[in-house]
């Protein structure tokens, strides 16, 4: 890999974990906000942005929702402030209007079976993930590594892997996909809504290692 796979730890509930997540090195962290699905994940828009405003400079802070308007979408950013909106459950002509509603990145989720050309027209980025038949993720079900990495060829902009990702299997992940990103959460949970603090620790330090050891084989 020319470049370093970022990793983002998703569905953070609160600042014990939020905490532990930045000092491990996460380059970006998620939160649910506003999903028409049970999870639990989920937390209010308050919360949210309270969690946001302690973050430190340069770790992006992701909302991710499924907006039934580009409207709420709008509202939803401007109410929070993220850096980013991660976008599940919608269609790429959506993901085209809630991208000119809002003043910050979009991020599309899709599976990798997705109309590349399409999403990417609309997304800043597309997240490959397992959705569910709602279009959420965080389903913890492995994706199909060969049709992530076919995704990585054909996209015109960066992909985030998701799906199933855990400590134990991040690394063969990124070899076999050569993502921008990686994204976890159910992977690196205790229960719902609560993070196994030491495999939080694990999966970005192995997700580290793999990048410089890839980084390594290129050196002249």
């Amino acid at each position: 890999m020319s470049d370093a796979t970022r990793a983002k730890i998703c569905g953070l509930t609160n600042a014990e974990d939020l905490t532990v997540a930045i000092e491990a090195g996460a380059d970006a962290v998620g939160f649910v906000v506003s999903v028409p699905v049970d999870s639990p994940r989920e937390i209010p828009s308050e919360r949210a942005r309270d969690l946001i405003e302690e973050l430190p400079p340069f770790v992006t802070s992701v909302v991710v929702t499924m907006p039934e308007t580009p409207e709420d979408a709008r509202s939803l950013v401007e109410e929070i402030g993220p850096d980013a909106l991660q976008v599940h459950g919608t269609d790429p002509k959506t993901i085209e209007a809630i991208g000119a509603a809002v003043n910050v990145p979009i991020l599309g989720a899709i599976d990798a079976e997705a109309d590349i050309d399409r999403f990417s027209a609309g997304a800043d980025a597309l997240l490959v993930d397992s959705l569910d038949a709602a279009g959420a993720g965080g389903t913890g079900e492995t994706g199909d590594w060969a049709a992530a990495r076919e995704v990585v060829r054909e996209s015109s902009v960066p992909v985030i892997l998701a799906g199933g990702l855990t400590p134990e299997n991040v690394g063969e992940a990124v070899a076999a996909v050569d993502p921008f990103a990686v994204d976890v959460a159910s992977g690196v949970e205790e229960r719902g809504g609560r993070k196994d603090q030491d495999a939080v620790r694990k999966f970005l330090a192995r997700a580290a290692d793999t990048r410089t050891r890839s980084e390594r084989t290129v050196e002249p």
